[in-house]
């Protein structure tokens, strides 16, 4: 058995696979030592182990993970992947962009495939047929934008995504709603629409936190996958221990 543990900005969040298949996923504002110890403890089958963080973690935790797997990895740069990395910056590449990246090339290989990851920021990023990393960009994303608004303003209020809205709003919180989610919308769809006039049989995945929330409001067709980074990061797991 395998465990994949993603740190992000907001939470993190951990799956244990079994032949390749999620058997458990978890998610957690923080890590402890204590939780970390309560998933070895129900899956002592777990053998090999690969973190990826956005930030710094407790070396007590990372040596408890080390003293539990017989091989851990932490993804890093320098860590051996599927995929041809072209992105000139390696060292600032966020590991979940990367880890999406190679999850999106497994689900579609030998396919151009657009990731969009709906977090505390919006990133998209593009694999090419030829099994390439090309690049992406970032952007704030639905929550930091309605945050955004209320503290760098005097008035505006602090508001929560809203499932109906208009394009053109009659009310001022409704035209922060509208405007933060058509934004959106809008920017999505027009990078869907610039990557399909240039890269055929384009695949558009959508993952994250919000992924739901947007899946059908995108004039595009997409798949949603929620566990794109929890595959992304076994695959490159199972890529370094291969024998």
């Amino acid at each position: 058995m395998n465990l994949a543990i993603d740190i992000g900005n907001t939470f993190s969040k951990m799956a244990v696979f079994s032949d390749g298949n999620i058997t458990e996923t978890y998610r957690y504002p923080e890590i402890s030592e204590n939780i970390t110890e309560s998933i070895f403890n129900d899956y002592p089958e777990i053998k090999k182990t690969i973190l990826s963080s956005v930030k710094n973690i407790d070396p007590k935790i990372i040596e408890l993970i080390k003293s539990k797997s017989k091989i851990f990895i932490e993804l890093s740069e320098t860590t051996k992947i599927p995929i041809e990395n072209l992105y000139h910056s390696k060292s600032t590449l966020g590991k979940d962009r990367l880890a999406s990246a190679v999850g999106a090339n497994n689900i579609f290989p030998n396919t151009n495939v657009l990731v969009i990851d709906m977090g505390t920021a919006i990133t998209i990023d593009f694999v090419n047929d030829k099994n390439q990393y090309l690049g992406g960009n970032i952007s704030p994303g639905l929550e930091t934008r309605f945050k955004a608004l209320n503290h760098f303003t005097g008035k505006l209020p602090l508001l929560q995504k809203k499932e109906q809205f208009d394009v053109l709003a009659k009310n001022t919180e409704d035209a922060i709603i509208s405007g933060v989610q058509n934004g959106i919308i809008y920017e999505l769809d027009g990078y869907i629409n610039h990557l399909k006039n240039n890269y055929d049989d384009l695949k558009v995945i959508l993952t994250g936190g919000d992924a739901f929330f947007f899946d059908k409001k995108l004039k595009n067709t997409i798949f949603v996958n929620s566990n794109l980074n929890f595959i992304g990061l076994n695959i490159i797991l199972e890529t370094n221990t291969a024998q």
